[in-house]
């Protein structure tokens, strides 16, 4: 509980988080914590790694952790706490450092999704969209303060966006790389939001990444 004060008080920059601990667990302590420190769970329970990820921690180590799995989580939390700082020799702490996306020109423009009723549009700026969402009969847009619901389809999205610097990642993702702060294997970092890099499409995101 003392630990939880700190970290509600800003205290602290990582938590490294088990899930059974005595008097609450760690999915309960991520969400009274308020996203005010960077979280690495660590648990030999792999069940609740989807929770985990919903609650946005930086990595989740099942144990017995090995000292290369660890590095490579301590590797990922620097480059979220410094990414100014991280160069490639960063790698120096055990792991290939992660691949940092080189500055793409903002998409100039905008497109227009449909809204919620038949004659209804939203205009929306290209630069203002971090990423994509597809979920089960609709399409969520994050902009920086709001996200906009749209009943178009992923797959005509991505047909409308310019690519780049719009690039579909994940069966359920399309990323802008204008926003992507950290590529990591196969997650990238848009903001603070984690998100997954499917091996479907992997190789072209990172053939662009790296200038072709």
């Amino acid at each position: 509980i003392e630990g939880l004060t700190w970290v509600q008080q800003g205290r602290a920059d990582l938590v490294f988080l088990d899930i059974q601990m005595p008097r609450l667990t760690g999915l309960q302590f991520l969400k009274l914590a308020g996203h005010k420190a960077r979280v690495v769970l660590t648990t030999a329970y792999p069940e609740y790694a989807l929770d985990g990820y919903e609650n946005d921690v930086v990595d989740y180590l099942l144990k017995p952790i090995a000292f290369e799995r660890f590095l490579k989580a301590a590797h990922k939390v620097l480059a979220l706490l410094v990414p100014s700082q991280l160069t490639p020799e960063a790698g120096s702490l055990g792991q290939p450092a992660p691949v940092m996306p080189a500055p793409v020109a903002p998409a100039p423009g905008h497109l227009f999704v449909k809204g919620d009723t038949k004659n209804k549009y939203l205009r929306i700026n290209y630069a203002d969209i971090l990423y994509v969402e597809g979920l089960n009969n609709y399409v969520l847009l994050h902009l920086p303060h709001e996200r906009i619901t749209t009943y178009q389809t992923l797959r005509e999205l991505a047909e409308t966006l310019p690519q780049p610097p719009f690039m579909r990642v994940h069966k359920s993702f399309i990323v802008s790389l204008d926003h992507v702060r950290l590529l990591d294997g196969s997650t990238l970092y848009v903001q603070d939001k984690l998100i997954p890099v499917s091996d479907t499409y992997r190789e072209a995101l990172y053939r662009v990444v790296r200038g072709g």
